[in-house]
């Protein structure tokens, strides 16, 4: 198809690994990000997929970011090109909330919103990333395809469709029959008992009933980095390398815990020699994963590196792996602040969950962190968790002034007293979790909860409560959990200039039912149709043995057969 003459390119943030590509003979790809360009630089999947489309010979992908002033068209970031001079338009979107966002990149993009009215003269529009791994059903009638899985693995065979069939409706048929983890959402009707009810999934003859979620089953070699180096990120500067993919703890309300089973760990020679390479590029290196401190020989790698020439950071580090190699290596890349997440103040609810963690783990977590020359603290904590009751509630008060105790004494040795911060979200049921058919609290409860602590916590000395915004918690759940009927309320705010409580109360949609609701054990989930190698059967078992407040144990690591994810 003919595609439009490209505009005058724009200057572009100041970066380094920029990838520019001729434009003639190609096959174009403009991938979309629904944030700003600051918080699109500082997603390292994000910008994985822009390496690995690069990476093909015959295409050129260019970054497509939401504007900063509104009313602004969309252009690319290489070349000032409009999204419509595209063959392919592919956003990959992370978080729920950033649905509305990517309603708002289609609008300024001057594309149809939805898939049924686009044509040959349109871009394909393709939606992939962890969200739409999960529940892609809310963004359904916005999308012509949705990939789910992971895109190492399928990033080859749809590229190579698509030169096959480049036309629209042949390539979404080719798409449908053989490439894995394609799912377009046209080719499905979805029948209703009640309102968030699901009667019956259909496909279309010939259409598979379900869809895998494709991945690479190994990692070890697998380069997962930073491409594009700029200040102008969260991490400024700072090149980040994945080190494992999946976490072996089972949280149960941690969706990356099970859907990336069994977890994955790159290779140490290999991972030492990705760092090295970094090197030459900035000094600033951050080890990414849901558990780095699980990553084995971890502090044996790190300490090859001077510390005068490399700052290093963790995304993630258990209370339970603070090892004092970990803790020294914080202390010599001058780290102010460091992380526990308990997410639970009483032992039962932390068993409920699943986390693994013991009140004594956590305190001499605090405590060592403090030794070791880290003046602050930040502690996680989630509340509206299943079984909880208002002791527990009491249980989180009563841990932090616990850690208060133990952090002020080691902060005197020190002779220098920092600041505890204590940030608590609502919790939210997520699919592909044990804890998929439980009910989320109310706002009213969780707003109960949330005063009941700041006002025991924030009189305390050095210490600072932050609790995330509860509404938006609940507008996240809506869409974690929700179907196609709820598109229906993204397109309402949309038109409704982004207000979520006129949309809620224009619609005629009781959100209810799918935030608040529980699940019966054999309803119709809108997710089911995912096939994501865990068994819906072991999930269940886990929601029980969560309820009778049982814990289970860490993925083993030759793999077993107790989820499924090892043998499917």
């Amino acid at each position: 198809m003919k595609k439009p003459s490209p505009s005058s390119s724009p200057s572009p943030p100041a970066e380094t690994g920029l990838i520019r590509k001729s434009w003639g003979g190609r096959i174009h790809v403009g991938l979309g990000f629904p944030q700003s360009y600051r918080l699109a630089m500082s997603n390292l999947g994000y910008q994985t997929v822009y390496r690995q489309f690069n990476d093909l010979e015959d295409v050129v992908c260019e970054r497509f970011c939401l504007p900063d002033h509104p009313g602004t068209r969309l252009r690319s970031i290489e070349s000032g090109r409009p999204p419509r001079a595209f063959d392919i338009l592919a956003f990959s979107v992370a978080f729920e909330n950033d649905y509305p966002h990517l309603l708002q990149m289609l609008d300024r993009a001057r594309l149809p919103l939805r898939a049924h009215n686009r044509d040959d003269a349109h871009p394909i529009v393709v939606i992939g990333g962890i969200a739409a791994m999960l529940n892609p059903e809310p963004l359904a009638p916005f999308a012509d395809i949705i990939l789910i899985g992971e895109s190492e693995a399928i990033l080859p065979a749809f590229m190579e469709g698509y030169r096959r069939f480049p036309q629209r409706q042949p390539f979404l048929d080719y798409a449908a029959h053989q490439i894995p983890g394609a799912y377009i959402p046209a080719f499905y009707t979805v029948d209703y008992a009640a309102p968030g009810e699901i009667a019956a999934r259909t496909p279309a003859p010939g259409i598979p009933t379900r869809i895998r979620c494709v991945r690479p089953p190994d990692v070890a070699t697998t380069e997962t980095a930073t491409t594009v180096l700029t200040a102008e990120t969260t991490f400024a500067d700072t090149c980040l390398i994945e080190v494992s993919r999946g976490c072996p703890h089972g949280c149960r309300f941690c969706s990356a815990g099970f859907i990336y089973r069994p977890p994955r760990f790159r290779d140490p020679a290999f991972l030492e020699n990705s760092i090295q390479t970094a090197l030459t590029r900035t000094s600033r290196v951050g080890l990414v994963g849901a558990a780095v401190s699980d990553f084995p020989g971890l502090s044996a790698i790190c300490r090859r590196f001077d510390p005068a020439k490399l700052r290093l950071s963790f995304s993630s580090l258990r209370a339970d792996a603070l090892s004092s190699d970990l803790l020294q290596i914080l202390k010599a890349n001058r780290t102010k602040t460091a992380t526990i997440a308990p997410e639970a103040g009483s032992q039962r609810m932390r068993n409920v969950i699943n986390k693994g963690l013991t009140e004594a783990d956590i305190l001499t977590a605090a405590e060592t962190i403090v030794r070791a020359g880290i003046p602050n603290l930040r502690l996680y904590f989630l509340i509206g968790l299943p079984t909880e009751t208002m002791e527990d509630i009491d249980a989180i008060v009563a841990l932090c002034q616990k850690i208060k105790s133990v952090f002020l004494e080691a902060s005197r040795l020190k002779k220098r007293i920092g600041t505890i911060t204590v940030t608590t979200n609502a919790f939210v049921p997520k699919p592909a979790t044990p804890f998929q058919w439980a009910a989320m609290d109310t706002i009213a409860n969780l707003q109960n909860k949330a005063r009941l602590l700041r006002k025991a916590l924030n009189p305390i000395a050095n210490v600072r409560f932050q609790m995330e915004n509860i509404r938006d918690s609940y507008i996240q759940a809506l869409l974690a959990r929700g179907d196609r009927p709820v598109a229906d309320l993204l397109r309402r705010r949309h038109h409704q200039g982004g207000n979520w409580g006129q949309a809620l109360k224009s619609s005629p949609y009781d959100t209810a039912v799918y935030v608040t609701r529980q699940r019966d054990r054999d309803e119709i989930l809108p997710w089911d149709f995912i096939d994501t190698g865990v068994s819906r059967d072991f999930l269940w078992r886990e929601y029980q043995k969560a309820l009778e407040g049982r814990c289970s144990p860490v993925c083993p690591p030759e793999g077993c057969e107790r989820c499924g994810a090892c043998s499917a």
